[in-house]
């Protein structure tokens, strides 16, 4: 039996040549003769090419540097590609050549790779070859990548017509299982990439050993910026004293002592890998072999895929093996001495492998394909992942053995965490989780006034207008309780209880930082027997709060915030010893944003315990900076559900950005409250409230507050933020991503356009 493989193999990277002779060899152990059909468009192999930019042009200055091995790098290629790939005796050289072709194969295959990309593409749509299109012969699909998380708009129709001419359908990594699902309405199977298929000892057979390096090395294989990678390289290398070896990859050194390799072929890489006492790589298959040979590693994934692993082909990979927390930039990664479990990998990887090898032989068989077996079911209890869990406590406060605690991670925000001895498994804390069930559906529009509080003092000491101290006092005067986000003596933000008005100021004014909830919804609870209660925090913790209560209690009012995102506890804590430190003083007071020079010009105002105080615009301090650019905000914010006008609360605070000049002229210096009323129980408190306040459309305050409408945008240096984080002393990380420009390019930002500084920031990263 023959078949027809359609795949990457042209290009001179390792990942798509040892794919494809991956493939080849996995049909062959299974009884067909597999031909790779020579076919690739928009190729160029070429050490030299025109230039076509600035970055081009440096490019190719470099390779003319270092040409010679270059040359045996290209030669090795083509050695290795003629020695182990089996190609057609024909080079298409054009879609219509293959469509002419009478093909002698019994099927067509698409193998592996991004081969379903369409982005890409010179023309940014599919290439029907990589689909068979050309051939009217029963057509399989072995682990191609559709490499995008979703499929261009007016794509999902050619899409679906290529698909139907599929027997049998697999992809590399889950998020392509969706894309066909959602699509085409059929199931394909998630398999290895080819690389996995085969053995060590068959790569083993097919390596060809450097002259160099002797002896124990880390070796570094970067297809790009190290990013996150960067701490790991420097303090792996300094503390175990390893050569650094870079493979490239890309050729900007990523450690100032790294030996470049430019020569190696496949053949070398596999040697490379095979040899190293130590991996890191932000390489798909950088990963891959160090896997196979059992390298301990640590790999990266781009800012992007960080966001959303699901997307992730490394993350869907690691997550089969159980070796996930070997992703960094991450709150669960390894720590750096951490060792891998290589026997339970290994078990993983074969059961892995042998699953993929079922789908393989009943595709070409064309039989059924034999179920797969569960794979990675998660233990009870089922709790919210790291990228949807907000922290909210409510399956921490809803467990009736106190089976789950809060412990932090390494980004210093905290996660439930289950203690199986004390787990009944219950199955509370998964049916109370707000992240594991779709948001009710949305209330009616609210109404949105501009406010602000009578009482100048109040106003004066609040961050905005002050109307939270008002509707807190209503509730004082009733009798009643108000749970909010308080400093403690060690600047540790927990929400705590709030019984009389001369103690309400510790409530008042922003705080960016993540709020400590602990047991604070079973006091709630407590509370709301005999009085009623006024709850005030993030959109998340009021949900978490009525998830926890299982509806809405009459004596319970309920205010959430608009919330940018809230930072990391651990950093702000970190930040505030590094204040003391610098300072030789304790912390006693922190006003985030303090209105010395009035509402719009927020300062940060540290006092100490002597009486002395500091006070900056807070976009000058070092946490400003950072918050400013949602550096260090929990996983779930960039994603957030309840950016929007569905609000859980009885009422919306922010501050009422975006007014005109004309409008409230004499009260903008002084500080306007956004106040969104969301419920009928909430416009009866409001009409009693003694506020200021006018009325404005809603579309008002969604376009001073965008936060009522998107998420905020994960910064690309998140996870390189984080890793170095989780390695370099605090000062270090702060000098690195938090301080301010030096004076030149601050002088010289204030002067470009934002268009213009874009454009050299692409021109930068070319």
């Amino acid at each position: 039996m023959k078949a027809g493989l359609v795949t990457f193999y042209h290009l001179h990277h390792y990942g798509a040549l040892l794919q494809a002779v991956a493939t080849q060899q996995a049909l062959a152990n299974l009884g067909w003769d597999c031909e790779t059909i020579d076919y690739f468009v928009n190729q160029d192999n070429r050490i030299l090419k025109p230039p076509t930019s600035p970055g081009r042009a440096a490019s190719d200055a470099h390779s003319a540097l270092h040409y010679k091995a270059l040359r045996t790098r290209w030669l090795r290629f083509e050695s290795f590609s003629k020695a182990h790939l089996h190609l057609t005796s024909r080079y298409y050289e054009s879609r219509d050549a293959l469509f002419r072709e009478n093909w002698p194969y019994d099927l067509i295959i698409a193998g592996s790779d991004q081969i379903w990309n369409p982005v890409i593409f010179p023309d940014g749509r599919f290439d029907p070859a990589f689909f068979g299109a050309f051939s009217s012969l029963r057509k399989i699909a072995y682990a191609p990548s559709f490499g995008v998380p979703r499929i261009p708009e007016g794509m999902e129709a050619e899409l679906r017509g290529y698909l139907d001419a599929f027997s049998h359908l697999s992809v590399r990594e889950s998020q392509g299982r969706e894309i066909i699902r959602e699509i085409a309405g059929r199931e394909a199977q998630v398999v290895l990439d080819p690389t996995l298929l085969p053995t060590a000892e068959d790569w083993s057979a097919l390596a060809s050993p450097q002259p160099e390096p002797k002896g124990s090395y880390l070796l570094c294989y970067c297809i790009n910026s190290p990013g996150a990678l960067e701490p790991y390289i420097r303090q792996m290398a300094e503390k175990t004293g390893l050569p650094v070896v870079q493979l490239c990859g890309t050729r900007r050194r990523v450690h100032p002592k790294a030996r470049m390799i430019l020569d190696a072929g496949p053949a070398e890489f596999l040697s490379l890998f095979q040899n190293a006492a130590f991996v890191c790589t932000n390489s798909f298959h950088g990963t891959v072999f160090s896997i196979q040979f059992q390298r301990p590693f640590f790999t990266s994934v781009a800012p992007a895929e960080l966001q959303a692993l699901e997307h992730s082909r490394t993350y869907s990979l690691l997550s089969r093996l159980g070796l996930t927390e070997r992703i960094v930039g991450k709150g669960d990664a390894a720590a750096l001495d951490d060792s891998i479990d290589w026997p339970a990998v290994k078990t993983h990887l074969e059961d892995a492998r042998q699953s993929s090898l079922a789908y393989l032989r009943a595709a070409l068989a064309d039989v059924p394909v034999p179920e797969e077996s569960p794979q990675n079911l998660p233990a009870d209890p089922r709790l919210a992942d790291r990228a949807h869990c907000t922290g909210c406590s409510a399956c921490r406060n809803i467990c009736p053995r106190d089976a789950i605690i809060l412990a932090r991670d390494r980004e210093g925000f905290a996660y439930p965490a289950v203690n199986p001895e004390a787990c009944v498994h219950c199955g509370r804390c998964t049916a109370v989780c707000p992240a594991l069930e779709p948001r009710r559906a949305s209330r009616p529009l609210p109404a949105a006034f501009a406010a602000w509080n009578q009482n100048g003092d109040i106003r004066r000491d609040s961050t905005s207008g002050g109307a939270f101290s008002a509707l807190a006092d209503y509730v004082l005067e009733g009798g009643g309780v108000v749970f909010g986000a308080a400093m403690d003596a060690r600047q540790h933000l927990r929400h705590t209880a709030c019984f009389q008005k001369e103690d309400l100021w510790r409530l008042r004014g922003a705080k960016y930082v993540q709020s400590d909830l602990d047991t604070v919804f079973r006091d709630v609870k407590k509370c709301l027997e005999t009085r009623q209660v006024l709850f005030s925090g993030t959109p998340c913790q009021v949900d978490g709060l009525y998830h926890y209560l299982g509806g809405r209690p009459e004596n319970l009012t309920t205010c959430d915030l608009v919330c940018q995102g809230v930072p990391s506890p651990g950093v702000w804590e970190d930040m505030v010893r590094h204040i003391e430190g610098v300072r030789g003083r304790t912390l006693q007071t922190v006003r985030f944003r303090n209105k010395v020079e009035g509402w719009k010009n927020s300062h940060f105002t540290a006092v100490y315990d002597d009486g002395t105080a500091d006070t900056h615009p807070l976009f000058q301090t070092e946490y400003g900076r950072a918050f400013g650019r949602a550096l260090f905000l929990r996983p779930c914010c960039y994603r957030c559900a309840y950016t929007n006008l569905n609000r859980p609360g009885d009422f919306t605070l922010g501050d009422f950005w975006g007014l005109s000049p004309d409008e409230l002229p004499e009260q903008q210096q002084k500080g306007i409250s956004l106040l969104l009323v969301n419920t009928p129980h909430g416009s009866h408190i409001f009409d009693q409230l003694p506020l200021r306040r006018q009325p404005f459309p809603v579309e008002r305050a969604v376009a001073g507050n965008p936060r009522l409408a998107v998420p905020v945008a994960q910064p690309a240096g998140r996870g390189a933020f984080f890793a170095a984080y989780a390695l370099q002393p605090f000062d270090e990380v702060l000098q690195r991503f938090c301080a301010l420009p030096p004076l030149p390019v601050r002088a010289v930002s204030r002067v470009l356009s934002p268009e213009v500084k874009t454009k050299l920031r692409k021109l930068l990263r070319k």
